[in-house]
C-alpha cells in the first residue's frame, strides 16, 4: 500500500468484459502511475479485442503492445499529445461499464472503507466482492 499525506492509499485496477464483469483485478500503491501497471493486466487481450481506457493509459508503448497482439487501443488521447491516433467517441461511451463495476464494488463496506491494512487481504476482499458481482448475473429472479 502506498503512503501519502492522508495515510495509506491503494488503487484498484480492473479489466472488465463487455457485460461489465471483472476479468482481472490488481492493486497498486496510490502514488503509482496507472499506465505502468497495465502491461501485465492486459495479457488476456488478443486478436480482435478492443481496449477502452481513460487518458492515464495513453502511451505509445501500450498502443504498440496492443497492435502487436492484434487488439485495438481506443484510448482517449492526452490533450497535449502531438501525434494523434484513431479514436472512436462512440465506442468510448461503453467505458462506463468499468465505472459501473467500481460503483457496484463500493457497495461492499469493507471495500469502500478500506479498513484492511494488508494488501493481500484487501485484494482477497476485492476478489470476493467481484465474485459476488459475477454471481448476481446468474441469480434467478423467479
Amino acid at each position: 500500500m502506498g503512503r501519502s499525506r492522508g495515510g495509506l492509499t491503494t488503487k484498484i485496477h480492473a479489466l472488465v468484459d463487455a457485460r461489465g464483469l471483472p476479468i482481472t483485478l490488481k492493486l497498486t500503491p496510490g502514488q503509482a502511475h496507472d499506465g505502468r501497471s497495465a502491461t501485465d493486466m492486459l495479457a488476456t487481450l488478443g486478436e480482435g479485442d478492443v481496449l477502452l481506457a481513460d487518458r492515464a493509459y495513453d502511451s505509445d508503448a501500450l498502443r504498440a503492445d496492443m497492435a502487436a497482439r492484434g487488439a485495438w487501443a481506443n484510448v482517449r488521447p492526452m490533450p497535449n499529445r502531438k501525434q494523434r491516433f484513431a479514436f472512436s467517441p462512440f465506442l468510448y461511451r461503453y467505458r462506463n461499464l468499468v465505472e459501473r463495476f467500481f460503483n457496484k464494488l463500493k457497495h461492499f463496506r469493507a471495500i469502500a472503507t478500506r479498513f484492511e491494512k494488508h494488501a493481500d487481504n484487501y485484494l482477497g476482499l476485492v476478489k470476493l466482492a467481484a465474485s459476488k458481482i459475477w454471481m448476481r448475473l446468474y441469480e434467478s429472479v423467479t
